[in-house]
């Protein structure tokens, strides 16, 4: 089945969506990941969930607030509707990769700062929400790439 959403206006969609604080970025400031692997929150009992859920949106928000937030989710593994894929280099696709056999990511965040030492303060921030450590990495450069 085809895809009924035009690249183009995704593209525009999410270029629109960006809300940046006046005078906060600019386009030559990197981009860091901001993950946590999957089982990372297993400590955290159903009971403190809805508060690491609060507090998680809150750091969030503040990302926004301050114009340096990209993009922030979880990703499930537990849920029955999650479907994982491999796609080979030949296009081949197999199930897969299998959350039991693999150390895979638990949830993201994408912050767009001037300096190391500001996305390790994020990574802190998403470390005391979540209640768990964070892994941090600057994504490479792409001048070609289309940025939000």
């Amino acid at each position: 089945m085809a895809c009924r959403i035009r690249s183009d206006a995704f593209v525009v969609r999410v270029k629109r969506r960006s809300r940046k604080a006046a005078g906060t970025r600019s386009d030559e400031m990197p981009r860091y990941l901001i993950s946590f692997e999957k089982g990372a929150m297993d400590h955290v009992t159903q009971e403190e969930i809805p508060e690491v859920g609060r507090a998680a949106h809150a750091v969030c928000q503040e990302a926004k607030d301050a114009g340096v937030f990209v993009f922030a989710g979880g990703l499930g593994y537990d849920d029955g509707d999650v479907e994982h894929a491999v796609v080979a280099t030949d296009g081949m696709v197999a199930d897969g990769p299998y959350p039991e056999n693999r150390e895979l990511i638990g949830g993201v965040a994408i912050v767009d700062v001037p300096t190391r030492e500001a996305a390790l303060e994020w990574a802190a921030k998403f470390a005391v929400a979540c209640r768990c450590a964070q892994d941090l990495r600057k994504f490479m450069d792409d001048p070609d790439a289309i940025t939000a």
